[in-house]
């Protein structure tokens, strides 16, 4: 028996590579704790450059389940519970058809489409505010919003920024939309491990890494969420936007290629 079976490592990585996702989990949740995007993101990219691509989905969903959890239970007082209903639904919705085409659509298209909407949220003409669209911050956008995120997370993984796009049409303050972002991504993100599970991938050799990214994203979460109370709220909207339209670009770089 090697040191790798003893240590429960797979055989992909180099112990220089297990230990660095550990850190770059915590990191990646101090991120997301702190401006409510992005780490989930930074994250999965740096996961697809280390280990097997069938393992990347369910690996970074279940790292991703834990640390939201922690940053759910961190930020509990603060959840928006009626919003979340309405997204969970919606969710429970996106993962019945996104569990039966899990491996059949075109990654490189919803890529784009993703990339797309985030922008156009972002940096649209007001789209939002707007008389025309006023009435799209209700209960139906949040059922859109939860249908359509899960189904696109089994393909592409890391759909936060189109779930806080979803709940940041509602105008709440950072700490609600922070919460209520990681509640519904918990609930995101365990219908995913479910799917996966139930469709026969094996965790079990990424359990260590698994348990210690996400231990490490619970200490991120408690330095992020200090930095959130402490950011003033005319820079964290600025920063918001631009770490959302990085984030868009890069989708829609990743699905030219």
């Amino acid at each position: 028996m090697t040191m790798h079976d003893l240590l429960l490592l797979p055989d992909s990585l180099s112990y220089a590579s297990f230990w660095g996702l550990v850190i770059l989990s915590g990191f990646t949740s101090m991120l997301t704790a702190s401006f409510g995007i992005g780490g989930g993101m930074l994250l999965l990219a740096v996961i697809a450059q280390t280990i097997p691509m069938k393992a990347i989905i369910p690996v970074h969903g279940a790292v991703q389940l834990g640390s939201n959890a922690g940053r759910m239970i961190v930020m509990f007082k603060d959840i928006v519970w009626s919003h979340f209903a309405w997204f969970a639904l919606g969710s429970l919705l996106g993962a019945l058809v996104g569990g039966q085409l899990v491996v059949n659509l075109p990654t490189n298209l919803l890529k784009a489409c993703l990339g797309g909407f985030i922008l156009l949220t972002v940096w649209g003409p007001q789209i939002w505010h707007s008389n025309l669209f006023s009435n799209l911050a209700n209960t139906k956008s949040l059922l859109i919003g939860g249908v359509a995120s899960t189904f696109l997370t089994m393909f592409i993984g890391a759909t936060g920024p189109l779930v806080l796009t979803t709940i940041r049409i509602f105008k709440l303050t950072r700490l609600a939309l922070v919460a209520t972002s990681a509640a519904c991504l918990v609930l995101q993100h365990a219908l995913k491990v479910l799917v996966f599970g139930l469709l026969g991938f094996a965790f079990s050799p990424y359990f260590l890494l698994i348990l210690l990214m996400i231990c490490s994203g619970f200490i991120g979460t408690l330095i992020g969420k200090k930095l959130l109370i402490k950011a003033d709220e005319q820079r964290f909207q600025a920063w918001l936007k631009i770490i959302l339209s990085v984030l868009a670009l890069r989708l829609i770089y990743l699905a030219s290629r």
